[in-house]
């Protein structure tokens, strides 16, 4: 996509606690309630549990690319709705920090993290001995000693009261620390209480609420929209054995009612962060290792760069990612011999700039960071000759709709677009020869070091269907078919002739129509679909790879040895920050992902027929071109800043393994702690010690609004599988069979569902021999570490 417009198509654990909805806590005062005394028998409650719960017909449109905003050209994807923010700064799972500030909900308003914690008070009820005014009542065996945690005995289904007359105030949840034999299990379960016939909820204690362990010591938070969904009056909290346990002793310290922190309101605000109702929906998931699997390429969590903020940023080297590309639209006009100097385009006002980086500033980092790189190069025959230059001069072209700084956007102010001048006004000539220049020196150079290859792949140009458009400055006229093929001969020959061993790949086109008609097919003036009809009516693509296979045969020169398209949804989902996060564009929007392999799925965009774009290449390379690998040069589902897009983030990495292509570049990379961050982590370091999806692939089936994708190491004793779960409302009580996998011995569980500091340990489910049985929040990426002894 290009570099430049970013903002038109910019291409914020489990949570940290997965609770109901934002913060609800604002009770009425209880006045006039009486102390009573602890007599040995629970006072008298409701015992009723209470859960709370582009459209791109045309190629004539532009994208964007180095983050700047949009100017100039329309957006490919047709989704706008205003830029998400990540909420709040926490540290993630590996001790970084990460940035966020406003994050929507999935209603679309604006959630601050700061205003439930200023306006909501903190009373401590036990801190080392009893809170100002607190009261210790109840019926279990119990210890208060000075300065130290409450020891309670819960066995007989003890429980201890914590109660204060004319409790006063407003609070987002109740916190404490628990610490409890691990026999116990989960057997514990808290409520408010208040005198009179008012009932509360009972909520028990699960990982759910686990907001970290420390050691023994496990630290629980409980959202008031739980505990007091009807906001009523109470001064007292219940904490009491739900199942008959032992006579160890358990301990309370750090009893609390707080505000809720800003990382559970940031989670919220991103969609997640719910508990959801009851003990949620069962489901069943397959992991199949007996059934043929195949090595994962881990070049499939691969991101772009983003030229503006290349040297701004640090977070995209801690994603994961293996893998970045050189590309966008600028990167079709970038004269390497300048440094920094590419062509903005249609992106922004088609200007000369310097981007203070430079491929070989680009390629050092990503060595630094243990990163391969894929190199776009140019087709289109011109490149910047400086860094000052502009295609639609304001002095030489008149006023015009959109202006920056004396450049303007190629339209005049009534919509005419104008003529351009001549190509060498901005640019200069970009042969065969100085592209093999290019790719020279980077052999040479990588041979200088000791020759262990940076660039695995070059990648001829960037969306070529839509050059009259989005460089219509110096490429003014559709790009046919046969256009296409001389360029790509020529200057991939040059390519391989400069490199032999790097892989080639190609075409590059942006989406849908440009993988079956050519940009002429679409030309004013002319019959529609005229040059694929000249053609033999065979879409582009294939013809494309049929000519190259021929080529090879005649010359003996490969050409292209991976087929690279881009893959953005059409179905008003937004790209980026952008997007909206309303219920319906969030289904939507995971659904969309569907387009990249499921037959069934009809696109529910203008296109409203499968796209099935993996299946569909394999096809298509099968029949014209056998041996190519496929690469997604381009992806994005926007909604950075939302569970949805994180999951749909998810969910396009985990079929990117399934469908064992080659490698896949997200466009650009996502906002610091976003989602979609962590959605990269699930797979590449989600416990920040390095813990990643495994080397093999090994095939897994879910039931519908789940997703299930499993791996293993070389020995098949490790298997990590990452879970996804696709309801915003409601868990799922998952019961995932391990089917020839061996016996289970050991399951480590982490779950993120939208705050900030990521991944966080859960408490394992129960499990057999051949099953773990785990629940699965509401919008959760729930990641299975799991151990087996091979049969």
């Amino acid at each position: 996509m290009e570099d430049g417009v970013k903002g038109s198509r910019r291409k914020a654990g489990a949570a940290v606690l997965t609770c109901a909805l934002v913060v609800g806590g604002t009770m009425a005062v209880a006045q006039g309630l009486q102390a009573q005394d602890g007599t040995g028998a629970e006072p008298m409650a409701s015992v009723s549990p209470k859960a709370a719960g582009k459209a791109k017909k045309a190629s004539g449109e532009a994208k964007s690319t180095a983050g700047t905003t949009a100017a100039s050209g329309e957006a490919k994807s047709t989704a706008g709705a205003s830029a998400e923010k990540a909420s709040g700064e926490a540290k993630n799972a590996s001790g970084t920090t990460e940035t966020s500030g406003e994050v929507k909900n999935a209603s679309g308003t604006t959630a601050a993290s700061g205003a439930t914690a200023s306006s909501a008070a903190l009373e401590a009820l036990y801190d080392g001995g009893l809170g100002t005014g607190w009261k210790d009542i109840g019926w279990a065996p119990r210890e208060l000693p000075r300065g130290a945690p409450a020891r309670m005995r819960l066995f007989n289904y003890g429980g201890w009261i914590l109660y204060r007359p004319k409790l006063e105030g407003s609070f987002g949840a109740l916190s404490l620390r628990l610490s409890a034999p691990e026999s116990y299990g989960e057997f514990l379960e808290v409520r408010l209480d208040a005198q009179g016939s008012t009932s509360f909820p009972r909520i028990p204690i699960t990982s759910e609420l686990q907001v970290r362990k420390d050691g023994e010591w496990s630290e629980i938070l409980i959202p008031m929209e739980l505990l007091n969904p009807r906001g009523e009056a109470f001064d007292r909290v219940v904490l009491r054995a739900s199942k008959d346990v032992g006579r160890d002793w358990v301990l309370f310290d750090k009893v609390s009612l707080v505000p809720l922190p800003p990382e559970v309101a940031a989670a919220l605000a991103a969609g997640g962060g719910r508990t959801g109702k009851g003990s949620g929906r069962e489901t069943k998931l397959t992991i199949d290792c007996t059934a043929p699997g195949h090595r994962i390429s881990p070049l499939i969590y691969g991101i772009a760069m983003d030229g503006l903020r290349e040297k701004k940023d640090q977070h995209q080297y801690r994603m994961g990612a293996t893998t970045r590309r050189w590309g966008g639209n600028p990167t079709s006009r970038y004269n390497w011999k300048l440094g920094g100097a590419w062509n903005t385009a249609n992106d922004w006002f088609f200007q000369n700039v310097d981007i203070g980086l430079s491929y070989e500033d680009f390629i050092a980092s990503n060595r630094k960071h243990g990163m391969m790189s894929a190199v776009t190069v140019p087709l289109i025959g011109w490149v910047a000759k400086d860094t000052t230059s502009v295609g639609f001069p304001v002095s030489k072209f008149g006023p015009q709709r959109g202006e920056d700084n004396g450049s303007g956007n190629g339209v005049t102010r009534d919509g005419t677009p104008l003529k351009p001048g001549a190509p060498s006004q901005t640019s200069t000539e970009a042969s065969p020869e100085f592209v093999a220049e290019w790719v020279r020196t980077i052999r040479e150079r990588d041979l200088a070091r000791g020759g262990e290859r940076n660039v695995r792949m070059y990648i001829l140009d960037n969306e070529p269907m839509l050059w009259n458009s989005t460089h219509r400055d110096v490429f003014p006229e559709p790009l046919t078919y046969d256009g296409l093929l001389s360029r790509t001969i020529a200057y991939g020959t040059a390519v391989r002739k400069a490199d032999p061993e790097a892989l080639i790949a190609g075409p590059a086109e942006w989406g849908w129509t440009n993988y079956l008609w050519s940009a002429a097919d679409f030309a004013p003036g002319k019959a529609p679909h005229s040059d694929r009809r000249a053609h033999g009516d065979v879409p582009l693509l294939p013809w494309y790879l049929r000519q190259l296979r021929e080529h090879e045969k005649k010359t003996g020169v490969r050409i292209l040895d991976v087929v690279d398209v881009h893959f953005y949804p059409q179905t008003n989902v937004g790209v980026g920050l952008e997007g909206n996060t309303d219920p319906e564009t969030n289904a939507r929007r995971i659904r969309s992902t569907r387009g990249l392999w499921d037959p069934t799925y009809k696109d529910e965009s203008w296109i409203a027929e499968p796209v099935r774009l993996l299946p569909r290449l394999k096809e298509w390379i099968a029949q014209n071109y056998p041996g190519r690998s496929i690469s997604i040069g381009e992806y994005n589902f926007g909604a950075f800043g939302h569970m949805s897009g994180g999951l749909a983030q998810a969910e396009a990495l985990g079929r990117f393994a399934q469908e064992n292509i080659y490698s896949a570049y997200f466009w650009q990379y996502p906002t610091n702690g976003s989602p979609v961050f962590w959605a990269f982590r699930a797979f590449r370091d989600f416990d920040g010690r390095g813990g990643h999806f495994q080397d093999y692939w090994v095939p897994a089936k879910a039931e519908e609004g789940t997703s299930v994708f499993a791996s293993r190491d070389e020995s098949g004793t490790k298997l990590v599988a990452v879970v996804l779960n696709f309801d915003p409302d409601q868990a799922a009580q998952a019961r995932v069979e391990l089917k020839g996998c061996g016996t289970l011995e050991g399951a480590r569980v982490l779950g993120y569902s939208g705050a900030p500091g990521g991944f966080l340990e859960q408490t394992a489910g129960s499990k057999t021999a051949g099953t773990l049985t785990q629940r699965l929040p509401p919008y959760s990426m729930t990641v299975l570490d799991l151990t087996v002894k091979k049969p």
